[in-house]
């Protein structure tokens, strides 16, 4: 950063996606869940290092040069729908364009006729209209670029797929077309997913398992239908998240998440929780599923 300062944007995350599983990221917006796709992908601005290893195979992506990046992952081994679909698209060129150049570099296909009826069948995967694959990006709606985005990504068929906000824009009903469209892979063929979402009802609508981020780390990792029903989350902020929504409690987590820069040596989240004793000013380390000195167990998931 200027002046020499340094961030730590995600720190300690350690985690898995296996085949035929989805994994979703959840936490508030600044907490690190896109830097850490970004950081797989290599996609980090230039003033960014990651450390550690992220393995897809016998490849350490982290490791892996430019090259190997662009020719042999992005779209072969891993798709991305990315956070904000209309910057990613080619704005000087219509969609169509843009889904038969992907098509015929992903899968092969040739001719005329079959590139088009190919495009036109991705377009439909991703309930992006066929009468506006001759528009250019600048003339869709933010709903319609992010299933531009969404057919882009599904083309090459990658065994990993990673979803960052796929339902940004879209209305209920296309929530769940998309939701279900980016799990049917995961079910019929084997495929891995890792969704982001702020979204927690099209989480729970499409995850296996939940990874909740704060302030940089993962504070709590489990399984989708232990979070969303019976025992619930043991973490306080990941409790505090379902609380907030309006089918629930609708009670927002009071204060605010604390600046990456400056984090506290203790608990990041110890400021706003209500269960925050002397020892949270100590890091609480990652046991089982959860990062917290004082979690909840079965015995209090009603509280």
């Amino acid at each position: 950063m200027p002046g020499g300062r340094r961030v730590a944007a995600v720190t300690d995350a350690h985690f898995d996606v296996a085949a035929g599983e989805c994994l979703a990221l959840v936490g508030e917006s600044g907490c690190g869940k896109s830097v850490l796709v970004s950081a797989l992908l290599g996609l980090l601005p230039a003033n960014a290092q990651a450390a550690g290893e992220a393995r897809l195979g016998d490849l350490d992506l982290l490791a892996a040069d430019e090259r190997t990046l662009a020719r042999t992952v992005r779209g072969r081994r891993i798709g991305l729908i990315p956070q904000s679909p209309a910057a990613h698209l080619t704005p000087v060129r219509t969609i169509r364009s843009q889904l038969e150049e992907t098509v015929a570099q992903l899968t092969g296909v040739r001719g005329r006729a079959a590139l088009s009826s190919a495009a036109e069948e991705a377009a439909g995967r991703a309930a992006f209209p066929a009468d506006h694959l001759d528009r250019h990006p600048h003339e869709l709606s933010g709903g319609l670029a992010q299933r531009a985005a969404t057919a882009l990504a599904l083309v090459g068929d990658a065994p990993l797929l990673l979803a960052d906000e796929p339902t940004t824009g879209l209305d209920r009903d296309l929530v769940d077309h998309t939701v279900d469209e980016l799990r049917r892979p995961v079910d019929t063929a084997g495929r891995a997913l890792l969704v982001i979402t702020h979204d927690l009802a099209a989480a729970e609508r499409i995850a296996d398992r939940v990874a909740v981020m704060y302030a940089g780390r993962i504070v709590e990792l489990t399984d989708a239908q232990a979070f969303f029903g019976t025992p619930g989350p043991r973490h306080p902020y990941s409790r505090g998240l379902l609380r907030a929504l309006p089918d629930r409690a609708f009670t927002p987590i009071p204060g605010m998440p604390p600046e990456l820069g400056n984090l506290p040596d203790g608990c990041a989240f110890a400021a706003r929780c209500d269960r925050a004793a002397d020892t949270c000013a100590i890091r609480p380390p990652m046991t089982a599923t959860v990062a917290c000195h004082h979690p909840y167990v079965p015995e209090d998931s009603h509280a």
